[in-house]
């Protein structure tokens, strides 16, 4: 046999002769795993603190999650980066999130290396890694981590999953999805929920739907090949929202308060060995009031906020137990190697009162107390986009200090779970020893038996950062493998090594070097409660000297503190990004457009142009973009033409009736920008001003996470007028709709004389 190279550059090692006759065939082996690879099956959570569930101390049932921990292993030491883009970057590359480029949320693009919102091609996912060694690679759920302005339905999809190496992807690409309305996407193709919330949709159902699917096509089809399931829910993130029985099941169950709450499940924590003994419960963190001073008002409400997340957990709970029986019915239960896990503590965005919209936090702002009590009894509904307070999200992250973002414990050490029944005897057991998220990618790639490429598609791969954590499965005593982990998000600093940490919190906007450093030796001190700094000065000084050799190792400079917000406004759009674009042009059959790919009509002058013909009685929505808690709607209804701005649900309307005779009708909403956040709207009809309406405060940065849609309100209703009707799809035609948008946005400078 002879190994020739043909003009198509294929390497040959048959022979080619003159005819077939005097030839040698030869057909290319393809990768074939080994025969016990094991199956790989990643459950990631989102803003679920240490102290959620039932097997790390809760109240609430997570009975299938429970079963799953009594099975293997629960890790007490586990950390993440405090947010979930850059904890989904390191979990499916191995390697540091400031390294491949993803620093906070994939939102925003601020010019430097390591905060482009994308992970690099140098830093391969799993997935791309998996497939050399014939695994089919497979995601579910939330994504997370492709620029918001390349999610609409042209791309580029480079950093879809499909891009990234996942044979098929079922779920949402954003930060957050309603739970009964959200934003799909299947590979790369946006698509509708099969069934809507009156017929029982819940996201949570869907998925797994999606997910059993998926395996059940695999494992019938090919079933000698392993597969890696990457499932991401929604769940534990904002809004929370459950079916109306398990928002009733837990009515009542947290009337003692968050202070109470607190103490009990530190109780469970140390009684199941999930906390060393002596372990007490650091102080209330800034902000958070005395249960007992409370009023019964207060306790109301924010016992509401409680309930709700719970009724979630629980529900996502039982669609997992489903997920892991359909898993143990394909017969792969055994030989599946299953890490479940959140990406960072509980969330500190409900901030003091709880919130019942998304849209206050994103324009760093929040509601009072009145408006969430008025809407206390949406709460946990698809009429409400709610987050608890951060008295309850101290709860959960008992017992540890501060939340999600911040580089203390609660914010980054988080529940971790690992089953593989084939490959841990043990069942049940408790591992304290320290790890981070990267660790996990090395420690698949050793239970394969496989080490990182070196090369992907013809790019050269930056070195893994992780450390495995496969020795620990089998041997709880042998101290951790890990000696040195750097911590910082949005000017927040931590780093440990060998069981010391210092930590600094840093006040947003303020000066770094007036940073205070805490030191903490967390082998002896789980929740960080007592501070060493005074007493340890020359360790502390050397650990600050190294978090900054760290920085400069992974790329994390320049700090940066500013919010989600900022950051997305401020941060310059490539010349390729539709965000770049002064006029949109939309014809009918598009498809809807995620709101980070939506015209940014945000503190500026701008205008909808919209050529219809509306034949008598016809109703329904023109454009719509944003949700029930924030957007706008040009629609028609009750024989008038309506535009509405929903601003923290006030709408302010401008109408006129339909002109008769069933033509073609110009409508023309043009808002003309008075002051900084602030406009008037007028809208015409044919050339003839018809009405107007004073707008007293626009948004600064942000509508909502819901995005654009044309002929229909493809999410929930951005106006409560139609909020009984559905999609509420327009009955008349629409020939085109044009958006104009104007050059007076506001500078940072602009803002802050307002602040």
């Amino acid at each position: 046999m002879s190994i020739t190279q043909n003009n198509t550059h294929e390497l040959f090692r048959g022979y080619v002769g003159r005819t077939y006759k005097d030839s040698t065939p030869w057909w290319p082996e393809p990768e074939t795993p080994d025969e016990d690879s094991p199956n790989v099956l990643v459950i990631l959570f989102d803003d679920m603190g240490f102290g959620s569930l039932g097997c790390f101390g809760s109240e609430i049932d997570t009975s299938n999650i429970d079963a799953l921990a009594q099975g293997g292993l629960r890790y007490n030491n586990f950390h993440t980066t405090a947010l979930c883009s850059p904890t989904r970057a390191s979990l499916l590359t191995g390697r540091d999130h400031h390294a491949v480029g993803m620093s906070i949320i994939a939102n925003a693009d601020s010019g430097f290396p390591s905060k482009r919102g994308a992970i690099r091609p140098n830093a391969g996912t799993l997935a791309e890694m998996l497939a050399a060694q014939g695994y089919n690679s497979y995601a579910v759920g939330k994504w997370h981590l492709a620029p918001v302005d390349q999610t609409s339905a042209v791309g580029p999809f480079d950093q879809w999953p499909l891009g990234r190496g996942f044979s098929k992807y079922y779920g949402f690409l954003e930060a957050l999805s309603d739970q009964f309305r959200p934003a799909l996407v299947r590979d790369n193709q946006h698509v509708s929920p099969p069934c809507t919330p009156e017929e029982g949709y819940t996201l949570n159902a869907d998925l797994v739907d999606n997910a059993c699917q998926f395996l059940t096509d695999h494992v019938s089809l090919a079933p000698k090949k392993p597969f890696f399931m990457y499932f991401a829910p929604g769940a534990m993130h904002s809004p929370h929202q459950a079916p109306q029985e398990f928002l009733d099941k837990y009515k009542g169950r947290f009337d003692e308060g968050w202070d109470k709450i607190r103490e009990q499940r530190l109780a469970r924590q140390i009684e199941m060995g999930i906390v060393p003994e002596g372990t007490g419960l650091v102080p209330r963190n800034d902000g958070v009031e005395a249960w007992d001073s409370l009023s019964d008002d207060q306790k109301r409400l924010y016992c509401k906020f409680e309930e709700a997340y719970a009724a979630f957990l629980d529900h996502t709970d039982k669609e997992i137990g489903r997920l892991l029986a359909h898993l143990e019915k394909l017969g792969k239960k055994d030989n599946t190697m299953i890490f479940l896990l959140s990406d960072n503590g509980a969330s500190q965005e409900g901030q003091t009162h709880g919130s019942t919209s998304t849209t206050f936090y994103e324009n760093m702002d929040a509601e009072n107390f009145d408006f969430n009590l008025e809407r206390i009894d949406n709460i946990g509904t698809m009429r409400a986009k709610n987050n608890y307070p951060i008295g309850w999200a101290q709860v959960e992250n008992t017992p540890l200090r501060r939340y999600k973002q911040n580089t203390h414990a609660g914010g980054v050490q988080d529940p971790m779970i690992v089953s593989w029944p084939k490959g841990i005897g043990e069942k049940g057991g408790v591992r304290n020893q320290f790890h981070h998220v990267m660790d996990i990618v090395p420690t698949i790639l050793e239970a394969i038996g496989t080490e990182a490429p070196s090369m992907i598609r013809g790019v050269p791969q930056m070195n893994i950062h992780g450390t495995s954590m496969l020795y620990s499965f089998n041997d709880k005593d042998q101290p951790t493998h890990k000696r040195t982990q750097v911590f910082e998000m949005f000017g927040h600093r931590a780093i440990w090594h060998d069981g010391w940490k210092a930590v600094a919190y840093h006040k947003r906007y303020s000066d770094y070097d007036d940073d205070q450093w805490e030191l903490y030796n967390v082998a002896e001190d789980f929740a960080e409660q007592h501070d060493l700094a005074d007493k340890e000065p020359e360790r502390l000084r050397k650990m600050i000297e190294m978090w900054w050799a760290e920085a400069g190792r992974y790329d994390i400079l320049p700090l940066d503190d500013r919010g989600f917000a900022e950051r997305r406004a401020m941060a310059r759009p490539r010349t390729d990004s539709p965000r770049i674009q002064q006029e949109y042009v939309f014809y009918p059959g598009m498809s809807p457009i995620p709101g980070g790919a939506a015209p940014f009509i945000m503190d500026r002058s701008y205008q909808i142009q919209a050529r219809v013909r509306i034949p008598q009685g016809s109703e329904g929505v023109i454009l719509a973009c944003g949700g029930l808690c924030g957007g706008y709607s040009l629609y028609v209804q009750d024989g008038k033409i309506v535009h509405d701005y929903n601003f923290y649900e006030e709408m302010f309307r401008a109408a006129a009736p339909v002109p008769e005779g069933g033509d073609w009708i110009d409508v023309l909403y043009r808002f003309e920008k008075t002051g900084i956040c602030e406009g008037i709207g007028h809208l015409s009809l044919n050339g003839q001003e018809v009405s107007t309406v004073s707008i007293p405060k626009t948004y600064r940065y942000f509508m909502e996470w819901e995005g654009l849609s044309l002929g229909m309100d493809d999410g929930s209703p951005v106006s409560p007028a139609y909020a009984d009707r559905g999609g509420f799809a327009f009955e008349g035609e629409i020939d085109h709709v044009r958006i104009t948008l104007g050059n007076d946005i506001a500078g940072p400078h602009d803002y802050e004389s307002q602040d």
